[in-house]
């Protein structure tokens, strides 16, 4: 679940501690460009995009998951949901650097179509591969890793740990160390027996 509820439960909660920070930033963003201050109502605005994408991101993904569940199989799909959870990371790790807050905005849509397919693909996933007699409690582990995951938001948007003005693209890059671990790790786990028996008509393999 670590690539997959894990990065849900992250990303909702990792946006919480930095909100001032970035409505600095976007403030000082948009004066260096065009030479005005923003009016307040504009960067709540921008703030609520920043915020809101990620449902739309998340949506976008939900869709997506299904056919690529099935195109490319359950394990192959969530080391795909990597690939956006990494892109998101780059953009809002390098946003401050970049003096873009598009960039925030962009992650976030990004790291919502990561969230979707790991949402889904991970319970579909672990579903088909728990044994009978454990399917229920592997059901659950979904829900848990979206615990999980909100806990160590909140956790990292400490002061004492990366809430401060300095590290929030830091914070905000959190979601890569989550996708590089599934990366590394998910390719030794086996296929889904149903997928290979279903889909890829593999009996054998399923067996």
């Amino acid at each position: 679940g670590i690539g997959g509820a894990f990065q849900y439960g992250l990303q909702v909660s990792i946006i919480n501690s930095p909100a001032e920070y970035i409505k600095d930033f976007i403030r000082e963003t948009w004066l260096k460009r065009y030479g005005s201050s923003p009016t307040e109502e504009l960067i709540t605005l921008t703030w609520s995009f920043v915020v809101s994408i990620y449902s739309i991101g998340g949506l976008l993904g939900s869709l997506s998951a299904g056919y690529l569940s099935v195109r490319f199989g359950r394990k192959k799909a969530m080391l795909l949901a990597n690939i956006p959870a990494l892109l998101s990371a780059a953009l809002m790790g390098l946003s401050r650097l970049c003096g873009s807050f598009e960039m925030i905005i962009t992650g976030r849509l990004v790291s919502g179509v990561s969230g979707g397919l790991g949402l889904n693909i991970n319970l579909m996933y672990a579903g088909e591969c728990a044994p009978r007699k454990l399917r229920g409690l592997i059901a659950i582990t979904g829900s848990t890793a979206i615990a999980i995951g909100k806990f160590v938001g909140f956790a990292l948007g400490l002061r004492e740990i990366l809430g401060v003005d300095a590290l929030w693209p830091v914070l905000m890059a959190a979601n890569a160390l989550p996708a590089l671990v599934q990366l590394l790790t998910l390719p030794f786990f086996p296929d889904s027996p149903r997928y290979l028996l279903i889909d890829k008509k593999d009996k054998e393999g399923c067996i």
